[in-house]
């Protein structure tokens, strides 16, 4: 069953990979394996990750934040993933006053803020879901997808998945949701009820399995793990 990911990057580091020492991951390597479990007759065919550049100014560790995620793109190229980057913008804005959680926020009493916002990720990935599955058509039956799994616990992408249900019945839906063991969190009913399968966490042990070497080989420069990863 020829397979096809599709990988929200943001979703991905922030819902498992941050806080942790597992942010260097095999991918390709995490979800062949995660899919062979939940269905054997899973063949990866292609992985493709989306996310959207580090903003230095508003890192944790700034410059060095965008320098780990530059290598870390470089690494997952390497290893034949598809990546597509979006872009975060950046401007002033206005919101409703924090004063306690017993207290309704009010568009009388709001602050200056700092608005930071994800562009594009969402819809380039959804775009790229139904653009695949539409050419599908003109190919041979042995190269045409048979699965598509969705690496996202995001609810925006519900409505690409529920018109590919209904356009392309014929193609199996899997979804991982990017959820640590220990952590509680619930499966979203917009994403659950499109999949066919849905794996609700990734384990720590499979996260310490698949791990990239610390010096990724390249035709060009190596790629090494940076230093506080």
């Amino acid at each position: 069953m020829r397979t096809t990911f599709f990988i929200d990057g943001y979703n991905l580091f922030y819902g498992l990979l941050a806080n942790t020492s597992y942010k260097w991951l095999d991918l390709p390597a995490l979800l062949t394996h995660i899919t062979a479990i939940e269905n054997p007759k899973s063949k990866t065919a292609a992985i493709y990750y989306f996310s959207s550049p580090v903003k230095p100014e508003l890192a944790s560790r700034g410059t060095q934040s965008k320098e780990a995620q530059d290598s870390y793109i470089r690494a997952l190229k390497a290893c034949g993933v598809s990546v597509t980057m979006g872009r975060h913008t950046l401007e002033p804005a206005q919101a409703p006053r924090f004063v306690n959680k017993s207290t309704r926020p009010s568009r009388q009493d709001k602050v200056d803020i700092w608005k930071l916002e994800e562009k594009e990720t969402d819809v380039n990935l959804a775009v790229s879901l139904y653009r695949l599955l539409s050419k599908q058509q003109a190919l041979h039956t042995e190269d045409q997808i048979q699965q598509i799994v969705l690496v996202s616990a995001d609810t925006d992408i519900g409505p690409a998945l529920q018109a590919i249900k209904e356009d392309f019945p014929h193609i199996t839906i899997g979804v991982i949701l990017p959820h640590r063991e220990g952590i509680k969190r619930g499966a979203p009913g917009t994403l659950r009820n499109q999949a066919d399968w849905m794996r609700t966490i990734v384990r720590n042990e499979e996260l310490a399995a698949n791990q990239l070497p610390d010096k990724v080989p390249t035709k060009k420069k190596p790629i090494f793990k940076p230093d506080y990863w």
